[in-house]
């Protein structure tokens, strides 16, 4: 395929020019519009579950001989429920750590979903800005529909909840724990961002022998931009040079096989 350097740079150059600049503003705004609804729909689940809670207790003693059994009943609501868990110094630390941990996570992971849905509305129009400026050559026939691309999405995102399940137990394995929480997203994210970018350009077979023929080189090359994507907020901004650097990759791909094609 390219050279990596100067696609590189290409792409770089690309997303300070035009109107880039306007679609790489616009997935930020869409997905923190989305991650307001969905926070606040969480809470408001979230209080109502936490809303309640029976506590029970008994303690058996002995007294001249014979057993007594006292019985402790108790509802713990709204704030006495984090009162009790903050009571001790032990449930209060586990508490805050799974609190900010496992949201902290699911935060990140959920911002690079939605940032790739919103995504695939914009990458017609990027594509478009990439094939004005430099390949008016090469005609962007594309392939796909309105209807595949959600049964895709869907199949993916089903494909990718599975893999989560499945890779439960290796969670527990210190270094093995941090590619099985990565590697269901990052499936999801390597389908998402190629489909979007070869079905715009490529007809289906080109798109097919590219898989093909450059599987690797495409692996690497998202991956890479997937790890850029687990710095915070990185992927709310630099998901259109995604676009643009992946663009370029089947671009110049495409130019070459009808090249010789001819």
């Amino acid at each position: 395929m390219e050279s990596k350097n100067s696609t590189l740079a290409l792409s770089i150059q690309d997303l300070f020019r035009g109107n880039m600049l306007k679609y790489s503003i616009l997935p930020f705004i869409f997905s923190m519009l989305i991650l307001y609804v969905i926070f606040f729909v969480i809470a408001g689940i979230g209080l109502d579950q936490l809303g309640t809670m029976d506590v029970a207790s008994t303690q058996t003693s002995i007294e001249n001989g014979v057993p007594h059994t006292d019985s402790f009943t108790a509802t713990l609501q709204g704030t006495a429920i984090i009162k009790f868990l903050m009571s001790s110094a032990i449930t209060s630390w586990i508490a805050s750590f799974l609190v900010y941990t496992i949201g902290s996570f699911l935060t990140l992971y959920l911002s690079i979903f939605i940032a790739l849905i919103v995504m695939g509305f914009l990458t017609p129009l990027i594509l478009r800005e990439l094939h004005k400026r430099h390949y008016q050559d090469v005609e962007m026939i594309g392939y796909s529909n309105i209807l595949e691309g959600l049964f895709l999405t869907l199949k993916w995102a089903f494909t990718m909840l599975l893999l989560f399940l499945v890779l439960v137990p290796i969670y527990f394995i210190p270094l093995l724990n941090v590619v099985a929480f990565n590697l269901p997203l990052y499936y999801f994210f390597h389908k998402m961002i190629t489909f979007d970018v070869a079905s715009n350009i490529c007809t289906r077979d080109e798109a097919i022998k590219i898989k093909f023929f450059h599987a690797s080189k495409l692996r690497l090359k998202t991956l890479l931009l997937y790890l850029l994507s687990l710095i915070p907020f990185v992927i709310f901004f630099a998901s259109v040079f995604y676009v643009i650097y992946l663009g370029h990759s089947y671009f110049l791909e495409v130019r070459k096989m009808r090249l010789e094609a001819r």
